[in-house]
């Protein structure tokens, strides 16, 4: 007998109370549903949530909420967002990754992702924490996109498609990613093949400036490598010429 359809809007409920720290009973007793009914949708969240069994000393894996804003993701529905992606931070997207180091410790590195033009722009780590501190060090991580909501726990898979996908994708418009991304690197695992993620906004360079940037340059290169009009571009006013 097939089994019956998972109702999205109660699996979206049930993983918000599972990730406030809920037990199965508890969950039950807040959305008024037999326990015996919660329990597959808990079991279907955690499928999506655990790391891959390659990789057994990741302990935690998330994205910032909204990390899909502009982008076309192929054949991944699991790989899920915040309802509305435009409430996030369009084109900026963070990534931390926790792997088991050694007892009661664990190896945190995380990544910045313009998602629509530079691709890599920042890392962090290998920071070596307590187990005890990885939640609050993971919530302080991701406070620049507290306003579209908690950051999302993610498969492991999503997070190589989004960081090396970008590399890939940065790298044809002519920029390389962050100087210190071998040291950062292995927590990501293996990549092979090409990235299920299509980058730009709507599929085209957008690039904002940031603070530190030479804008005059990335626009420059972005000229040369995919030709004027074939991107859009935010800079300060007389940055560009």
């Amino acid at each position: 007998m097939d089994e019956a359809p998972l109702d999205p809007e109660l699996l979206g409920r049930v993983r918000r109370l599972r990730e406030d720290g809920m037990s199965v009973k508890q969950i039950a007793r807040t959305l008024g549903e037999n326990p015996k009914a919660v329990a597959p949708l808990v079991n279907a969240i955690a499928a999506v949530d655990t790391p891959e069994p390659s990789d057994p000393d990741v302990l935690g894996c998330w994205v910032s909420p909204g990390w899909s804003c502009g982008l076309t993701v192929h054949d991944h529905p699991e790989w899920r967002d915040i309802e509305d992606p435009d409430e996030g931070p369009g084109g900026m997207a963070a990534v931390l990754i926790a792997r088991r180091h050694r007892t009661n410790r664990v190896s945190v590195c995380g990544y910045l992702v313009d998602t629509h033009c530079l691709g890599l722009k920042d890392v962090l780590g290998p920071r070596i924490l307590s187990d005890g501190d990885l939640l609050t060090f993971a919530a302080l991580y991701f406070e620049a996109f507290e306003a579209a909501g908690r950051p999302l726990r993610a498969p492991l898979e999503l997070a190589r498609h989004l960081v090396h996908g970008s590399i890939e994708a940065a790298r044809q418009l002519g920029f390389e990613p962050h100087r210190d991304f071998r040291d950062v690197s292995d927590h990501l695992g293996s990549w092979h093949g090409e990235s299920a993620i299509t980058f730009g906004k709507e599929g085209a360079p957008f690039y904002v400036a940031g603070p530190y940037d030479d804008a005059l340059s990335v626009v420059e290169t972005l000229t040369q490598t995919v030709g004027a009009g074939n991107f859009t571009f935010m800079v300060p006013a007389g940055a560009v010429r």
